[in-house]
This record gives C-alpha cells, structure tokens and sequence, in this order.
C-alpha cells in the first residue's frame, strides 16, 4: 500500500477509534481486550482494502462497528462453554412493545453504573443485540447481519436483554451512606475478613479492570491484592463524585477504586484503575 493511501486508510480509521473502543468496552467490559478487539478491526480492514485504502467503502463507521461487533461476539462466545439458548424457550416481546428512542437513553444513562453485572449474566448475542441497538442505535438490520439472525429474531433478542436491564437495582446515590460502607469495605477488605465483607457487599458482586472481569470471592481477592504494595496510602475519595478510594504512593494517586452501590447500601461493582493515564482523566477529591 502506498504511503498516501495507507495514511488516509489510518485517518479515516481514527475519526472512529474512540467509539469503537466504547462499543467493544460495553461489549466486553475489559479495556485490554476492547483495545485488541479495535486492534483487529484495523488489522482486518488494512488487510481488506489494499491499495484502494478504504476509498471502496461507503459507510465506514458501519463496516467498523460490524467488525468489532463480530470480534466481540466470537471473544464473548470462547468465554462461554454453554450455548445460547434458542429463541423458542421464551415468549417473544412484540414489536409494539419496543420503548420509544427518549426511554432507550433515559434507561442506558440510568444503568450505566450496574449495567455490566446485568451484561454478564446475558448470552452473547442478547448482549450485543442490546449493547448495539439500545446504547449505540445500530440498526437491527445491521445487528442481525452480525449475530447471524432475522432482523425480528434480533429484535427479540434485544427485547430480552432489555427487560433484565430494567430488573437492575436502581443505584444507591447517597454519599453519606456511600462513605459509611467504605469505611467498613476498607478495614474488612485489608483484614480479609470476609464475614465484615458480606456485609456490604452485593452476592453477586463484579470487579473490573484492565485485567478483565471476576466475580465473587475472586473479586474480594482481586481488590485485596490492590492493597497490597508496600509503603501505600489508602485514602476515601470522590471518583468522579462517588465514594471510592485512592491508593497513593508518595503522595501521588497510583491507583483508583470506584464503587458502584445499590439499593440498602451495597457494593455491586468495583472499578479497578491502575492505569496512570485513564487516572488523570478521571476526577478525583480526596476525603
């Protein structure tokens, strides 16, 4: 490929990197692999064009988001050792029962925080069916080209994940109450004792980061380890206006915990941050 055809492949292909990534984030909710999921797209598409360097095709962001889409899929099916269940098992929802485009947003911006625990408990296509149509409005045409389905088996698919979303548990905003479950998160998680942990933790609760998603006891282990560097300050903070905490060494934020609480004041999900980068962009406010 020429250099100007390959430096105008590159340009079109980073005006959609950053959705790309989100849509890939969402799908998997692990950045590491949602970067090597945008990864392959590029791979794929500078494979693909050759010297025609993308000049061939018309709808960019929709070849991109079908491939990622589809590099998803297969990522989130090699997780899994069961298969999908079949469409006949359930009573489809019917087309006029689909919410209006004002509920979709207001119900993506409420779950937004617990939306990832109700995600893993999805088969791979409800997910992407969801993900896609419900957060990012792809077309079922173009899902169902995806996830190998009828644009209306799509649909239903889509239907199904969206009526577990809304059986979410509604997010638990009070910082007074936030504060007092982290300071009895913070000592039980240190001690390990774990008859303290049950206490404010969620049964099924999720811990994220770079390295992926556990679930669990894994996730109590996962956020204990993050503790455990010598010479570390763990502090309560604001993570972007939730209460989370910091852990600082030498007086600067090395790593960020952001907690997701539900209702009767429960951790749900735990955000692990340790990359120094997404760090600076998050808003952080000692306590």
């Amino acid at each position: 490929m020429a250099t100007g055809d390959a430096d105008f492949l590159a340009e079109r292909f980073e005006a959609h990197r950053s959705r790309l990534r989100a849509v890939a984030h969402r799908m998997l909710g692990s950045a590491t692999e949602a970067d090597d999921a945008v990864q392959e797209a590029w791979e794929r598409l500078s494979r693909s064009e050759g010297e025609s360097a993308g000049r061939e095709i018309d709808n960019m962001a929709g070849w991109l988001t079908t491939v990622v889409g589809r590099v998803c899929l297969d990522m989130l099916r090699s997780r899994r050792s069961c298969a999908e269940e079949p469409l006949d098992d359930w009573t489809p929802v019917s087309s006029g029962e689909d919410p209006d485009p004002a509920q979709d947003a207001l119900l993506a911006d409420s779950v937004g925080a617990t939306l990832l625990v109700v995600l893993d408990t999805l088969t791979p296509g409800e997910r992407l069916a969801f993900v896609l149509h419900d957060l990012f409005g792809v077309r079922y045409e173009q899902v169902a080209s995806i996830v190998d389905r009828t644009p209306e088996a799509t649909r239903q698919l889509a239907g199904r994940a969206r009526r577990r979303v809304r059986g979410a548990p509604e997010p638990d905003v009070d910082l007074v109450r936030q504060r007092k479950v982290v300071d009895a998160f913070l000592p039980a998680a240190r001690d390990g004792d774990f008859v303290k942990l049950l206490a404010v933790l969620d049964p099924d609760v999720v811990a994220r980061s770079e390295a992926g998603v556990v679930a669990g006891a894994a996730a109590v282990a996962a956020v204990a380890s993050t503790f455990a560097f010598v010479g570390a300050v763990v502090r309560p903070a604001l993570i972007d206006g939730a209460t989370g905490l910091a852990v600082l060494f030498e007086g600067r934020v090395k790593r960020t915990l952001g907690f997701t609480f539900v209702s009767g004041g429960r951790i749900a999900v735990i955000d692990v941050v340790a990359d120094l980068d997404r760090i600076s962009e998050l808003e952080v406010k000692l306590l």
